[in-house]
């Protein structure tokens, strides 16, 4: 059984690890504040739990495992509301409590599976990495019954359609739920279409001139009477 001393240690890892997941690398890219006390909760707590299920005697191996799968099992992952990248700074919010709480793992090795795990997230999630793909779940007003005609559609809305999920279809409104892969349009195209209606623009903004009014000449009392 470890020290007290090394589980301080194995906390200090712990904590540095997570901290540089959820402030340096997930929150300036996802700017998403509710879901940084989610990881850091989860977090230590499974720290928590893996350490005290560690320290419980000869039959802490078979604990230690009823005990993580009761803790996996009332995660519940909602994909409406958390994204798939969100899915997995989730799953390495876990991994990291995890490692670093493992009683007979060395304090190298888990410092060490903690930076691998760092570095992989910090790239895959990179935003210059597959910058020109988007996801778009669209609308569309109109109902294609082929797949050239579609392509035409999405192209003309979006950009160029790498692949696409006909999700639904409603022939009653004449509506279609499109799940599309694309690529975003190079900016070139974005430029001049700025460059062609810059001159509108510069009209409006230019003050309407007042129309001059010629006062007329009042009467004077002796043409009165």
């Amino acid at each position: 059984m470890e020290s007290y001393g090394q589980l301080a240690a194995r906390l200090a890892i712990d904590l540095a690890a997570v901290s540089v997941l959820t402030f340096a690398v997930y929150y300036p890219r996802h700017r998403r504040r509710d879901l940084v006390p989610a990881y850091l909760a989860l977090n230590v707590a499974l720290f928590s739990v893996v350490a005290a299920l560690a320290r419980v005697g000869e039959g802490g191996g078979m604990a230690l495992g009823f005990g993580l799968f009761g803790v996996l099992s009332i995660i519940r992952l909602r994909s409406d509301s958390i994204q798939h990248e969100e899915v997995a700074y989730y799953f390495t919010t876990l991994v990291l409590g995890l490692l670093c709480a493992l009683p007979h793992l060395p304090l190298a090795v888990a410092g060490g599976l903690a930076a691998l795990l760092l570095l992989v997230i910090h790239v895959a999630d990179h935003p210059r990495l597959l910058a020109g793909t988007r996801r778009a779940v669209i609308t569309l007003d109109v109902v294609h019954s082929g797949e050239d005609a579609l392509r035409a559609d999405l192209t003309r809305r979006l950009g160029e359609p790498l692949t696409w999920t006909v999700k639904q279809v409603d022939f009653v409104r004449d509506l279609m739920v499109v799940d599309v892969r694309f690529r975003v349009p190079e900016l070139s195209a974005g430029t001049e279409r700025t460059t062609r209606t810059a001159p509108a623009a510069d009209a409006a903004a230019q003050p309407t001139p007042r129309p001059r009014t010629i006062p007329r000449p009042h009467a004077s009392a002796k043409e009165t009477v």
